[in-house]
């Protein structure tokens, strides 16, 4: 890893609770979204105001879910927002519901444009999308590159944005900086690509900024030897986290990947493992100590 540039998108003021709104869905078992990202920011001093872009019974791993989608619900929801005067410093989206909800996201944008943009594009992994997850929904998805103050993809979602072919997890520095510079070309301002596998026992996240120069800076974690359901959106949350924290972007993406591993770690003993997603809690003091 090169030389930490500690460029800082948040600067904490003492005593200040910063607010973020938080566009993903809520799941009731499972957990993601929501129910990761609302704890986790919380932990960091963040007032999180939840905007549900669906509601699911269960995540989209488990065979049989229900899904809600809250489109029809969000014009009103957010003008009574605007009504009221909620100032946000930061918005956060994740899954969503509809294309049209792309609207949504951009109407908060227009209304708080001091606030940070931080997008996780949460379209699928592994060389698919998800099975609720449109072409229309990655197209809309792609128009939140432009501007957007962090990107954090997955290869997949790299792949998915770019128009460049996936080729796998075990990708060379080179093909990370190829979709790292077309994201940037696109208008992303920090772009974090994640889960790069190579067969060494390490798993690899990759940063890359419009304001810097030379190649993307690997961040690399142990490789443990079982997937969870709901790391990205635990990656994302706690990234997040440290950066309303006031720490640099590098150390933002040590932590994550850093927290994640150590989460995973916790719920590897848990019955059900597999499917019951991310067992984060009996960790989140790494997270309230950012702000210690």
């Amino acid at each position: 890893m090169s030389e930490a540039r500690d460029q800082y998108l948040y600067v904490r003021s003492d005593g200040y609770i910063p607010r973020v709104a938080a566009v993903h869905d809520l799941c009731g078992y499972g957990k993601c979204s929501l129910g990761v990202a609302i704890p986790v920011l919380s932990a960091a001093g963040c007032d999180v105001c939840p905007v549900p872009t669906s509601l699911f019974s269960a995540h989209t791993k488990f065979p049989h879910f229900y899904m809600h989608d809250t489109t029809p619900i969000l014009d009103e929801y957010l003008d009574a927002w605007a009504k009221e005067g909620v100032a946000l410093d930061a918005v956060y989206s994740g899954f969503l519901g509809s294309a049209e909800q792309v609207g949504a996201i951009r109407r908060l944008y227009a209304e708080h444009p001091g606030a940070l943009r931080v997008v996780d594009p949460v379209m699928g992994d592994g060389g698919t999308t998800y099975p609720t997850y449109t072409q229309d929904m990655c197209r809309a998805t792609a128009t939140l590159v432009p501007g957007a103050d962090l990107l954090i993809p997955n290869l997949t979602e790299a792949s998915i944005l770019t128009g460049l072919p996936y080729e796998g997890q075990d990708v060379s520095d080179e093909q990370v900086s190829r979709l790292g510079a077309a994201l940037l070309e696109m208008g992303a301002k920090n772009v974090i690509i994640k889960g790069v596998v190579r067969g060494d026992g390490m798993i690899r996240n990759y940063l890359m900024e419009a304001q810097g120069a030379g190649a993307p800076r690997a961040f690399a974690c142990e490789l443990l030897p079982f997937m969870l359901h709901g790391t990205g959106d635990l990656y994302a949350s706690s990234l997040l986290a440290a950066v309303m924290a006031g720490r640099g972007l590098d150390d933002a993406v040590a932590f994550a990947g850093a927290f994640v591993h150590d989460a995973m770690v916790v719920t590897r003993v848990q019955p059900d493992f597999e499917l019951r997603g991310v067992s984060f809690e009996s960790v989140l003091g790494k997270v309230t100590a950012l702000v210690a």
